[in-house]
């Protein structure tokens, strides 16, 4: 096992998985249907497959990079079907499928103005600017179902088809059912509800001088919230690593995160290689957290209680927890774009407004937000171009970033100034409240990857150094605070990709984070981060099955990682429990039949061979115990 660590050491990352609902970029030599066909067969009868059932992105209409995709039949990654994993494990959760994430490192936000800094179930959630738009040479299904070990289940379908060779209509729908890992009382005692769905359109003209994108999606995500483990010192006959017999602080509390979003994207061209564009977004966020005062639950919970004099309000009963947030906003963006020869160009101005409502406020928490934007690209050729874009919120919140590319090194520099969260600032529950005026946030980043390809092997070297000031987080006391001084992040990390003998590969990354200055303690990033996998690819059986078979590894080192309140359903500092560094090594079998994928992964092989009986992802809460997940999809062309 040391010797399996000790290589991962020297080497970072294959390209990150999506989030949900995204789809990944076939690797490894493979295609989507081998061998690949054309259109027509030998007998000039139509075939529908991957190559006629494409898609695209909003962001590819709207930034003159128009393309269509073909369906994903790649294996690389496959087995990592979760959200977080799919994201190679670079989000901390509490353990289970649907489970409170964060990411592990700071991200730069793209949204600069007000948002409603109730982000844990983020990456659950399929945003309307996500949504593929397809075009169909037939009707397409596809239907994902996996089944976790310890009932983590998780189906997706989706359907779509052109009504017209113009106009396309299509439906998604999903569904999480993920049992407690940590003391459930029943097969059906799910620690994870989702349900989501969308519908989403798309319409040209026959010139093909007017676009139309539309979409509408809904998730209602809920959770039998735990608290984590009771730790052994407040109660002597807890375990840590006993699972389905863990005692756990909450039995009768939940939250619930509902969200919907509407979006309406449509351009038209006015001269040959000039647009102009509007789009217009709504959405809503309802948040609420419930539970039993009068049960064991209140043990959990900090003894002070904010209620009304008024006992007969639901949220201001005595024996009760019924907190609610409600956060909506409408945004409205009108410009111009177009190309001049090799240059694209963009201009647009912005209006949002929104508000975030509470039955504890006495009114509700208004904004309004103007912006000016606009972006520059110039393309040499396919391998050597420049990027920048700007975005100006009136009169004190900016964003500009610029991307260089080349065959050889890539370069990009951020600087971001960007407002508070409302929850960060106005809060009100029944355990916690507060009122603040942060000041804005203020971050520079830049990147840098050095580029070496050679046959049989990619290296990508790369530093990311980050200066963040006026930082907000939640302090020891899960309460918002704002540090004085700066951070510094220096990021170096290296990335590769090593083929033997075309059919075995290995894959790595590894990031090495240090954090100076005075506002370093507000960021619990591992000092090391690394993840590979090896695992042989090709067919088998006369080429009539593409096979993945290996091994997946994942290391972090000691953290004092963040903990997790589910009453104000944020992740907070804290400084007792060390996520000490522990090793996950996880088996695979990815395999292909024409167009039907199956996955199977067998979760922490390496259990019991190790010092520790376990390991953890947040404090209290554990990680996966040995267990075997299935997964299959199937695509229908007609």
């Amino acid at each position: 096992m040391l010797a399996f660590w000790g290589l991962s050491a020297y080497a970072q990352q294959i390209p990150q998985g999506q989030q949900q609902g995204q789809q990944r970029p076939p690797q490894g030599g493979e295609d989507g249907d081998s061998p690949r066909r054309g259109l027509l067969d030998d007998s000039t009868k139509m075939v529908y497959g991957p190559k006629t059932s494409l898609f695209y992105y909003e962001k590819f209409l709207r930034y003159n990079r128009f393309e269509q995709v073909e369906i994903d039949t790649s294996l690389t990654g496959f087995h990592n079907y979760e959200p977080v994993a799919n994201t190679w494990y670079k989000y901390q959760d509490l353990g289970n499928l649907g489970s409170a994430a964060k990411p592990v490192f700071y991200e730069v936000p793209r949204q600069i103005g007000r948002s409603s800094g109730f982000h844990a179930y983020d990456i659950y959630h399929n945003s309307a600017d996500s949504i593929r738009y397809f075009n169909t040479k037939s009707p397409y299904t596809q239907l994902n179902a996996f089944f976790g070990g310890g009932n983590r289940n998780k189906l997706d379908i989706a359907f779509t088809r052109n009504i017209t060779p113009k106009w396309n209509v299509g439906i998604n729908f999903g569904t999480i059912r993920a049992r407690k890992m940590l003391n459930p009382t029943r097969r059906d005692d799910n620690m994870v509800v989702n349900d989501s769905y969308s519908f989403h359109t798309n319409y040209r003209s026959d010139n093909d001088k007017y676009f139309l994108l539309g979409a509408f999606t809904r998730m209602k995500h809920r959770v039998n919230e735990q608290g984590g483990i009771i730790p052994p010192e407040i109660d002597s006959t807890s375990l840590y690593f006993t699972y389905e017999d863990s005692k756990v602080w909450l039995r009768n509390s939940r939250a619930s995160d509902l969200r919907q979003e509407y979006k309406i994207y449509h351009q038209y061209e006015i001269l040959k290689g000039w647009q102009a564009y509007h789009v217009f977004d709504k959405k809503k966020q309802e948040v609420t957290f419930f539970s039993r005062l009068s049960s064991s639950d209140s043990l959990f919970f900090n003894s002070n209680r904010f209620h009304s004099s008024d006992t007969t309000l639901l949220h201001s009963k005595r024996d009760t927890t019924n907190n609610h947030h409600h956060f909506s906003e409408w945004k409205n963006e009108i410009g111009f774009k177009g190309d001049f020869g090799p240059v694209y160009y963009n201009a647009y101005l912005k209006l949002r407004t929104g508000r975030m409502a509470s039955r504890f406020f006495e009114s509700n928490n208004s904004f309004t937000e103007l912006y000016l934007g606009g972006a520059l690209r110039g393309e040499i050729n396919e391998k050597w171009s420049f990027e920048a874009e700007g975005e100006y919120l009136v009169p004190d919140g900016y964003r500009i970033h610029g991307l260089f590319v080349s065959p050889f090194i890539d370069l990009s520099y951020t600087k971001a100034l960007y407002r508070p969260m409302l929850a960060q600032e106005r809060y009100r529950g029944n355990h916690f409240r507060w009122d603040h005026s942060f000041s804005s946030i203020g971050v520079d980043q830049a990147k840098g990857v050095i580029k070496v390809d050679l046959p049989n092997f990619r290296l990508r070297p790369n530093l990311t150094i980050n200066r963040i000031n006026n930082y907000i987080y939640y302090n020891q006391e899960a309460l918002p605070t704002q540090a004085t001084g700066e951070a510094f992040m220096v990021m170096p990390g290296v990335n590769y990709h090593l083929i033997l003998s075309g059919k075995f590969h290995w894959q790595t990354e590894l990031v090495y984070t240090a954090i100076t200055g005075g506002a370093a303690d507000a960021f619990r990033i591992p000092d090391i981060f690394a993840n590979t996998r090896f695992f042989f690819d090709g067919p088998l059986f006369d080429d009539n099955i593409y096979v993945q078979l290996g091994l997946e590894g994942r290391y972090r080192s000691d953290n004092l990682a963040d903990a997790y309140m589910p009453s104000t359903q944020q992740f907070y500092l804290q400084d007792q429990f060390n996520v000490y560094a522990y090793p996950v090594v996880d088996v695979f079998l990815n395999f292909r039949i024409n167009r039907t994928r199956v996955l199977f992964r067998y979760n922490h092989l390496n259990a019991g061979m190790m010092e520790q009986n376990g390991y953890f992802v947040t404090p209290y809460f554990t990680g996966l115990k040995q267990s075997l997940d299935l997964g299959i999809t199937w695509a229908f062309f007609d």
